[in-house]
C-alpha cells in the first residue's frame, strides 16, 4: 500500500513542480518587461523566487517518492 501512496505522491509532486516551473518562467518574463511598472516587476521577481523554492521542494519530494516506489 505504501508503494501506491508513494507513486501517487510522485505524480502529484511532479505536477506541482511543473506548475511552479511554468509560473516561475512567466514571472521572470514579467520581471524583464520594460513596459511593466517597477512595482509589477519587483512583485514578479519576488514571485519568481518563491516559485523557484516551490519548484525545488516539489521536485525533491518527487525524487524521494520515486525512489521509495523502487524499493
Amino acid at each position: 500500500m505504501d508503494k501506491i501512496q508513494n507513486a501517487a505522491n510522485y505524480v502529484s509532486d511532479t505536477v506541482k513542480g511543473a506548475t511552479s516551473t511554468a509560473s516561475k518562467e512567466t514571472n521572470k518574463e514579467v520581471a524583464k518587461d520594460n513596459n511593466a511598472s517597477i512595482g509589477t516587476r519587483a512583485s514578479a521577481t519576488k514571485d519568481a523566487l518563491g516559485d523557484k523554492v516551490d519548484e525545488t521542494k516539489h521536485n525533491t519530494s518527487a525524487d524521494v517518492n520515486k525512489e521509495a516506489v523502487k524499493h
